[in-house]
């Protein structure tokens, strides 16, 4: 071979070499991981949130009252920061559906929750070194108190229908009967029955705790409050109801 054939075939392994280097350096760079870099992109922002129901409700029968306990322009008209207004007081009180509307249900746990400070201010409720049971058929609620401690905060309560009021007086719980049900009434269920005078008791309602108006004279709770009662009083604590319930008048 002469000096220039060798010359050739050097250059020419060289150049196949180069090519070679290069392919591995390609393949190595294909099986490698991402970059971090690549990694560390950030991934799509998720869609936000749908925003809540804005707050449709009409004016409600109890609208200024709602307005003046919610420090609201009492002016009887519902506006838009009036149903928000009236919508999270309904949540913060489980009143279901917490709609914004201020109807009955509405109205009569606010009266409950405007007494909590003091049920008593205005006396109506004898006090008594022992427990008593104080029904108020003006502002439709009921507490316990001890002396002038109040262990059972106010709670709203439907009393009896016209001519068929909740006796006033004192009483005392002199029955009770956990899964109670009416033999008067077609057997309606009344739980957690406690019976003060007659056939008049303190007892649960399930489902609309002011549909029709009015009891037959029974005190009726919400079942929850009826179940809270329960396992404060016993037989022989007293009862004491007063006043007049609106739309009784004689």
């Amino acid at each position: 071979m002469s000096p220039g054939d060798a010359a050739g075939a050097r250059g020419t392994r060289g150049a196949i070499g180069r090519l070679a280097g290069a392919a591995a350096v390609l393949a190595a760079a294909a099986l490698a991981p991402p970059s971090q870099a690549a990694a560390a992109a950030p991934s799509p922002t998720p869609s936000m949130a749908p925003a809540r129901e804005a707050c449709a409700a009409g004016t409600g029968p109890y609208q200024r009252e709602l307005e003046e306990h919610l420090g609201r322009t009492a002016d009887g008209r519902q506006d838009a920061g009036d149903c928000e207004a009236i919508r999270t007081f309904q949540r913060d009180n489980g009143i279901r559906p917490a709609d914004g509307h201020a109807g009955l249900v509405t109205f009569r746990t606010m009266v409950a929750v405007a007494a909590r400070a003091n049920p008593n201010a205005a006396g109506g409720c004898p006090v008594r070194p022992h427990r008593v049971t104080c029904v108020d058929l003006e502002r439709q609620i009921l507490w316990v108190q001890r002396g002038r401690t109040v262990v059972f905060p106010p709670v709203p309560v439907r009393t009896g229908r016209d001519d068929e009021e909740t006796r006033p007086g004192w009483h005392e719980v002199y029955w009770r009967s956990e899964d109670h049900r009416s033999t008067l009434y077609d057997d309606s269920p009344m739980p957690y029955a406690q019976f003060f005078d007659g056939g008049q008791a303190l007892h649960g309602r399930p489902g609309d705790l002011y549909a029709h108006g009015g009891s037959a004279g029974c005190v009726n709770l919400s079942v929850p409050d009826a179940r809270r009662l329960w396992d404060l009083l016993t037989e022989g604590d007293a009862v004491h109801v007063w006043g007049t319930k609106p739309g009784t008048e004689d």
